[in-house]
């Protein structure tokens, strides 16, 4: 895949919103033919879309964002662990249309119902159970200069760019005499419920015995899917189809659309815009910017997202505002007293903050330190192993100033991910970390993740499990 650049802002405009009420829809799954019946829930603010899988021990949660996707095979799922929910797109699409930023939706199966191929049953329980303003102001991914990307094949492309509001425009192309070019746009969400949600999923007859075979669409049938015939097939292979797929035979085979008129002309383009809007719902966050897909898909819709929500996390990362000419929280004398780290491994020079699941210290980087006697003697590189340490002395000053006895314990590495090298760290640089809880502190273990930020911008980052001790 190739992505292009890439500065976006956010902005804080409108308020957050949910469902006033629960609603409930029951059907069976395209793939898996599963009866399901789906709860969709208020949440609370900051809470997200997130799936419950309440037929499951535990009733796991799966967040709809990107970097959940396991799978796009003729839809968008979702997987948490052992946990999966199939085909999310219709029902995410209609709740991003609809502004919904947070919502529980419980479901009793592996997929959501199908319906009938569209986003109309969706969108007409969600305006039934009526949407609510909640206290927090959105958080809008605002698209502020071209962005691009591309799959591999160069086939498919999605381009974004600036735009006061969201639109999207789409434009699809097959090799087949029914179903060529066709395009579609959509320049305002307040059109959606009419001119999108209703547009039906498709499928070519060629497409079903293989489909079938990969052990797909075994709830698919006449009433939730455009079928498109587009080569001559004879009544006796209709038929056989038709057994398979445990459906009535259609007794006209002619080239064209098989079981129903379309919509709009160009349905099948705005389906796959619903699908389009539906996969950039996972990112996570509204957007605002026009969106120009060219044969977009579930694969290169959910790995843009996947990139944009890279982006976000990125950009979430804002450096601690330090007044370098403050008194610190804590000097050296008490990072004497509470590390057991001396010259030339002691790596924090001060605390300059300390919040209920964070610190910010500081490290000066000088020359005279004896690692830089050979890495590299001509080129000065703080080693970046000794900035994740650094990160996790850190760490240690967090917990161990919480003891009434710290010299009593010590705080080990368990394990250490995702490591990012942004930059160099060279004499002269001040380092200024911040480390912070992932999750609360349980049985002395600690889940933290640790920033390294150099003239304002980010060094390195780490991922870190560590261990509280009592010493011996």
């Amino acid at each position: 895949m190739h992505f292009e650049n890439r500065k976006s802002k956010y902005f804080f405009m409108s308020k957050q919103k949910t469902l006033k009420n629960e609603f409930t829809i029951s059907g069976k799954g395209l793939h898996t033919g599963v009866s399901t019946t789906l709860v969709a829930k208020p949440a609370p603010d900051d809470h997200g879309i997130v799936f419950c899988r309440v037929d499951l021990e535990d009733k796991p949660l799966i967040p709809a964002l990107a970097e959940y996707v396991s799978s796009t095979a003729r839809g968008t799922v979702l997987k948490n662990g052992d946990a999966v929910i199939n085909t999310v797109e219709h029902l995410l699409s209609a709740l991003y249309a609809a502004g919904i930023d947070n919502c529980l939706v419980e479901v009793n199966s592996p997929e959501v119902p199908i319906l009938d191929g569209s986003a109309k049953y969706f969108v007409k329980k969600i305006t039934e159970a009526q949407i609510i303003e909640q206290e927090n102001e959105k958080n809008y991914f605002t698209i502020t200069e071209k962005m691009v990307f591309q799959s591999e094949d160069k086939r498919s492309s999605i381009t974004l760019l600036p735009d006061t509001e969201f639109s999207v425009q789409a434009l699809i192309g097959y090799d087949s005499p029914v179903l060529n070019n066709q395009y579609a746009e959509l320049d305002s969400m307040s059109d959606y419920a009419e001119q999108i949600a209703p547009c039906r999923t498709f499928v070519f007859v060629r497409e079903l015995e293989p489909l079938l075979k990969a052990n797909l669409i075994k709830g698919g049938d006449l009433e939730n899917a455009i079928v498109i015939n587009d080569s001559k097939i004879s009544q006796t292979e209709m038929q056989r189809l038709a057994d398979l797929l445990q459906q009535p035979c259609p007794t006209e085979n002619e080239i064209g659309y098989l079981n129903t008129d379309l919509l709009f002309d160009n349905e099948p383009a705005r389906h796959k815009l619903l699908d389009l809007i539906g996969d950039f719902a996972l990112i996570g966050r509204p957007l605002k910017g026009r969106i120009i897909a060219k044969h977009p898909g579930h694969k290169v819709n959910t790995a843009f997202a996947l990139q944009l929500r890279r982006e976000i996390k990125k950009r979430d990362v804002f450096v601690p505002a330090v007044n370098l000419n403050a008194p610190p929280v804590m000097d050296i004398n008490r990072i004497k007293q509470l590390l057991p780290h001396r010259y030339p491994f002691l790596l924090v020079d001060k605390v300059m903050e300390i919040g209920e699941n964070y610190i910010v210290a500081i490290k000066n980087v000088t020359y005279n330190e004896m690692h830089f006697i050979g890495h590299f003697p001509d080129e000065p590189v703080m080693p970046g192993v000794l900035q994740v340490e650094a990160m996790a002395q850190a760490i240690g000053l967090f917990v161990l100033n919480q003891m009434e006895n710290p010299s009593e314990y010590s705080t080990y590495f368990m394990k250490i991910d995702n490591v990012k090298f942004r930059q160099k760290v060279v004499p002269g640089d001040i380092m200024i970390m911040r480390v912070g809880l992932l999750t609360p502190i349980k049985r002395g273990i600690a889940m933290v993740k640790g920033y390294v930020f150099v003239n304002g911008n980010i060094a390195t980052e780490a991922e870190m499990m560590a261990q509280i001790v009592k010493n011996k």
